[in-house]
């Protein structure tokens, strides 16, 4: 397995995701310069928070533009949770503009239908397609999710899992070598050990 940098930008669960890569064989270090990202092999952005504060942050340390460069280079990069949202263009959560990696916007889950928002505790991510970055996931396969919004990509074709709550909603996405997981998968045991090793083989 390759090593995974995970960005650390002041957002996310860095010593649990940390761990359970280790716990699947995959070495990771945290980077959080232009300079480090440059040198990476493959980028996990975690994040835990709302959406302004998080891109705020990434531009405070100059990693908007590197992020940018690193995924036109062709190598791997996944956002689990905030991470996720951050990929996209926006966010109805706040007024920055995203990554702008895969195309679409977060929006907030509706209490009208009945459900409480945040979405919290296990859920089900049904595969859209095959894909190396679920390979080896049961079909029964839950994943802890803790969220107010949902990721809505432009494209169809960009989703890779759905998520019944509420409304169905894109749980998982990839556009190229861009991926998303809107779950925690450092809290989700087997589930999540599987979507981390396979990431750190692509």
């Amino acid at each position: 397995m390759s090593e995974v940098s995970i960005i650390d930008y002041g957002l996310g669960n860095l010593g649990s995701v940390a761990n359970m890569l280790k716990r699947v064989g995959a070495a990771s270090r945290r980077v959080s310069t232009p300079a480090e990202v440059a040198a990476s092999e493959r980028v996990l952005l975690p994040g835990i928070g709302a959406f302004d504060a998080g891109m705020d942050l990434l531009r405070d340390q100059g990693l908007v533009e590197a992020l940018r460069d690193f995924v036109a280079t062709g190598r791997p990069m996944l956002g689990i949770c905030l991470g996720m949202q951050l990929l996209l263009d926006s966010s109805e959560e706040g007024v920055t503009a995203g990554l702008g990696l895969i195309p679409g916007v977060s929006r907030r889950f509706s209490e009208a239908s009945g459900i409480r928002v945040p979405h919290m505790g296990w859920n089900y991510a049904n595969p859209s397609r095959d894909d190396p970055l679920i390979t080896g996931l049961a079909d029964d396969s839950r994943f802890y999710f803790v969220h107010s919004y949902r990721v809505v990509p432009d494209r169809d074709e960009d989703v890779l899992a759905t998520t019944q709550y509420g409304v169905p909603f894109a749980s998982m996405i990839r556009a190229g070598n861009v991926m998303g997981a809107q779950f925690h998968p450092e809290k989700s045991h087997a589930f999540g050990m599987t979507v981390l090793g396979n990431f750190a083989q692509l």
